[in-house]
Order: C-alpha cells, then structure tokens, then sequence
C-alpha cells in the first residue's frame, strides 16, 4: 500500500493546478471585459459631455440673436406706439437665461431651443403688426397734416378777421375822438394886451391857449380832462406843480401836462381858454402846443419866443 499513495496524488495535484489557471484566465478575461467596458463608457460620456457643450454654446449664440431680434421690434413698435410689455418680458427671460451661470442638461437644452423656435413665430407675428403700425402712423401723419393744414387756414382766416376788427377799431375810436380846432397862443403882458405867435419875453406876463372842442355825436358824453403840454425849444415840458402842472397816463406811460381843464362834454362845440403864468422868462425859441384828451392827442401848434 505504501508504494501506491505517491501516484495516486499526482493526479489529484495536477488537477489542482489546472483549474487554478482557469480560474486565473477566467479573473483576467472578466477584468479585461470589465476594464473595455469602462473605457467604452468613459469615452460614450466625454462624448456626451462634449455634444451637450457644443449644444449650450449654440442655444447660447440663439439665446443671443434672439433677444438682439426682440429688441429690434421692442424699439420699433414703441416708436410706432405699440404695446411692448410681453415682449419685453420674454426677452427678460431670455437675458436671464443667458446670463444663468450653471450647466444645461440636455432636456433643458431642447426645451429652450423648443421655446425659440416659438419666440421665431412670435416675431414674424410681430414683423406683420409692424407693417400695420406703420400703415396706421402714416395714415394718421397724412390726417395731421391735413389737419394742420385746416387749422393754418383757420388761423389765417382768424387773423384776417382780427386785422379787419382792430382796423374797424381804430376806425370808430378815431372817429370818436374829439379834436381841437382854431388853436390860438398868445402872450398877454401886464395891461393884459394879446400878441398871438410870435412875441417877445417882455410881453409874455401870461401865456393863453384857447381852441374849440368841435362837435362829435360818435364821442360819449360825460366828464372829460383835457391836457396842455407847452414843450419848451429842449424839448422839456414846462412843469410846475405849484402852478397847476401834473402828470397824466398816455399809452400806458406817464407824461407832464402844463396845465388841465376838466369839463362837462355833451358833443356840442365848446370853447375852452389856458392861461398859464411860468413866473420866469421863456428862453428864446419854438415851443409846441400839444392837446390831449382820452388818452389821444387831439390838436398841436407851434409859437415863437424872440
């Protein structure tokens, strides 16, 4: 029995050996199985990785255009006074999509890219309310100008009739003015002697202004102030508070008068006298008369002082 163990273990041994290799080969056959299929996996996800790069930077250039497009019809239909709120608001969206710092996962990349090509059939809608707008802002320019035109002729015709009113105005306020006729100046000395126009100053004690205040049926009657002015050769009124002398609205101005008359006017043909006493010599000269009453001059004359 002892010399047939040895032999019978051989066998047994080899066996053991052999299906050690087997296993072996089986463990270096799965793992590399194992280690292919992990490449194939890592290189299908680089590729994935690099498609849903290359999709972002795209929906990222629409994202772009199309808010640049949105603006466009933003700017145009405000100027045409169009309403923009919606589009103003999707565009919003869109910048804060843009601006959005995170990466996109492929079913939101296709969503976006779904929702600009709906925004694509929003803007042709818009392009067409554009040419409508635009339609309207022109038939309403061609209805403005018409309108304008209109009212210019109005206007014209408004001024015109202003003009001829003002015209008739002045018409019926000369008409009612009243006017001094035969103005007489003289100098009465100190024996109360006259010497009308020209006169020296030894015979001028008293100056004496007299005319006629004609009729006028167009002049309403009442109370009336009538104004002297005697302007000396410096054009200077002759001015005297103490004697009589004051001032007097004339066109919105204030003027000197020499001497003042109020009278009880009933348009009949009145006769008014000045006299005025200067108390000093007259220089050597021209001197005017000038007559105002209601605001208008009414009469003028000229005298000499040698």
């Amino acid at each position: 029995m002892s010399n047939n163990t040895p032999s019978g273990k051989a066998p047994n041994t080899e066996k053991g050996k052999n299906i050690l290799i087997i296993v072996l080969i089986i463990l270096v056959i799965v793992s590399g199985v194992k280690l292919y299929m992990d490449h194939q996996d890592k290189n299908k996800k680089s590729e994935e990785i690099i498609i849903l790069s290359e999709e972002n930077n795209d929906l990222n250039l629409r994202l772009d255009s199309m808010t640049y497009q949105l603006t466009l019809r933003i700017d145009e239909i405000e100027t045409l006074g169009g309403d923009v709120d919606s589009l103003k608001q999707i565009r919003d969206q869109l910048i804060e999509e843009r601006t959005t710092d995170r990466k996109r996962s492929a079913t939101e990349i296709a969503s976006l890219n779904r929702k600009i090509d709906g925004y694509s059939t929003l803007l042709r809608e818009k392009d067409s309310e554009i040419l409508a707008l635009r339609e309207q802002n022109q038939e309403l320019y061609s209805e403005n100008k018409q309108l304008k035109s209109t009212q210019a002729e109005i206007e014209e015709e408004v001024a015109q009739l202003n003009i001829k009113q003002q015209q008739l105005t002045e018409k019926v306020t000369k008409a009612e003015r009243l006017r001094a006729e035969n103005i007489v100046v003289a100098a009465v000395n100190s024996r109360g002697r006259e010497r009308e126009d020209n006169f020296r100053n030894r015979q001028l004690d008293k100056l004496k202004i007299s005319f006629d205040l004609t009729e006028n049926d167009l002049t309403p009657a009442g109370t009336k102030d009538i104004f002297v002015q005697v302007i000396a050769p410096n054009n200077q009124v002759i001015f005297d508070i103490a004697r009589g002398s004051g001032t007097f609205d004339l066109e919105g101005k204030e003027e000197f008068f020499t001497a003042k008359q109020d009278i009880l006017y009933n348009n009949s043909s009145q006769k008014l006298t000045y006299y005025y006493e200067k108390g000093s010599d007259y220089a050597p000269g021209t001197y005017k008369v000038r007559i105002f009453a209601d605001g208008f001059q009414i009469g003028n004359r000229e005298f000499e002082v040698r």
